[in-house]
């Protein structure tokens, strides 16, 4: 027997569900930024507080995912929905605030973002190397950053909010990297939910950080 013809369908049949994964987690993602613009629309013009309570749902949402993704399928993606509904509420204070002050610099963002996003997508999505060690970096990388950001609250440093979006951009670079990397190395397709969530956490940040940087470029 010709052991080349056993192989070929199975290699067609985790092909096939790799393409499907990539086809639903992005799905899910373009659905996930479309009901963030919904929250975001809606909470306008709710006081910080509510924001504030928005983000904390939106965080519990993200940890009940990882308990119903091999339960519920569609618990999970009811609760990813209501994730990306509540992250707009909770973002929504931000963007008033840039669209009031500087509106250039939300669409400088968001093109900026695009490109970013979709650079470090394909070259994650190609590199045949491991990149789970890049992403443990990312992960301290990200703690010792948060940590930047609290001095930057107490002390003034000059230059200190570029250079903390710098680096958050190179942080996110690799996250993004490393999820597009998850995309293409997986044939899970339940886990479609789980990877669009992180990846539309890894384009958000982006987004955030890009914002940063544009408000500060058109002073």
């Amino acid at each position: 027997m010709d052991h080349t013809f056993a192989y070929r369908p199975a290699a067609l049949a985790a092909r096939d569900r790799g393409h499907a994964l990539f086809a639903q987690t992005m799905g899910y993602v373009a659905a996930t930024t479309g009901l963030f613009a919904l929250g975001a629309f809606l909470g306008r013009n709710l006081p910080g507080v509510i924001a504030f309570v928005a983000y904390l749902a939106a965080f519990g949402a993200l940890i009940g995912m990882q308990f119903t993704v091999r339960r519920s399928r569609d618990k999970t993606i009811a609760l990813l929905a209501a994730f990306g509904l509540l992250m707009g509420v909770a973002v929504a204070p931000t963007l008033v605030y840039y669209a009031r002050t500087d509106p250039q610099a939300l669409w400088q963002a968001g093109a900026a973002t695009a490109l970013f996003v979709a650079a470090f997508g394909a070259a994650g999505y190609a590199t045949r190397r491991d990149l789970t060690v890049l992403a443990r970096f990312c992960f301290w990388a990200l703690v010792a950053l948060l940590l930047f950001g609290i001095v930057l609250i107490f002390v003034n440093i000059p230059y200190g909010s570029l250079v903390y979006s710098v680096l958050g951009l190179v942080i996110f670079a690799g996250f993004i990297m490393f999820d597009f990397q998850r995309l293409r190395r997986s044939s899970d397709v339940e886990s479609a939910p789980l990877l669009a969530a992180s990846i539309f956490l890894d384009i958000l940040n982006v987004f955030l950080f890009f914002l940063r940087i544009f408000r500060g470029g058109n002073r």
